[in-house]
């Protein structure tokens, strides 16, 4: 196998996914952050299988739908998912967010941003999203302690929808 290896992936057939860094961030952001079901140790299992192991990146993962966590968690929030990496790359992280919300299935609707939650110094976006079954999500993306991160929290169901009348 060490010498097929090799030449399939020459050939273009076999060929690993690595990326690093802001690359790996975007990346593992987009595939599995938006994914509901998912447990801690499941989501970084799936992001170093398709980074490297260790991520290169941080990542701060929790569901408290699925299992209890450690993590302070803020007022309203049932899911959250971020991952940050260092340097200013807030356009780039904007960009990827943004091209992966309008891949189908489109991630909900913009809506004005709930209570729960409101811009921090560094915040370059920053909206509410109406997903399906009334629930709402806020995305977030800025830069805090010489680092981008990018975050998707999901509200406890009834929160954060915008009150009619």
């Amino acid at each position: 196998m060490r010498l097929i290896a090799p030449f399939l992936v020459s050939l273009g057939l076999l060929v690993p996914v690595v990326a690093h860094g802001q690359d790996a961030a975007l990346a593992a952001f987009n595939a599995w952050c938006f994914k509901a079901g998912q447990t801690a140790d499941g989501i970084r299992a799936r992001m170093e299988r398709d980074t490297a192991s260790p991520l290169p990146f941080d990542l701060t993962f929790w569901d408290v739908s699925i299992e209890p966590t450690s993590h302070d968690i803020p007022a309203g929030v049932e899911r959250r998912c971020e991952v940050s990496f260092s340097g200013n790359h807030t356009e780039q992280a904007v960009q990827a967010l943004r091209r992966q919300m309008a891949t189908p299935p489109v991630f909900g609707t913009v809506i004005p941003l709930p209570a729960t939650h409101s811009a921090e110094p560094g915040t370059v976006l920053i909206e509410g999203r109406e997903l399906l079954r009334g629930r709402v999500a806020v995305v977030h993306v800025g830069r805090r302690n010489d680092q981008t991160f990018l975050a998707v929290d999901r509200l406890f169901d009834g929160l954060g929808l915008p009150r009619e009348g």
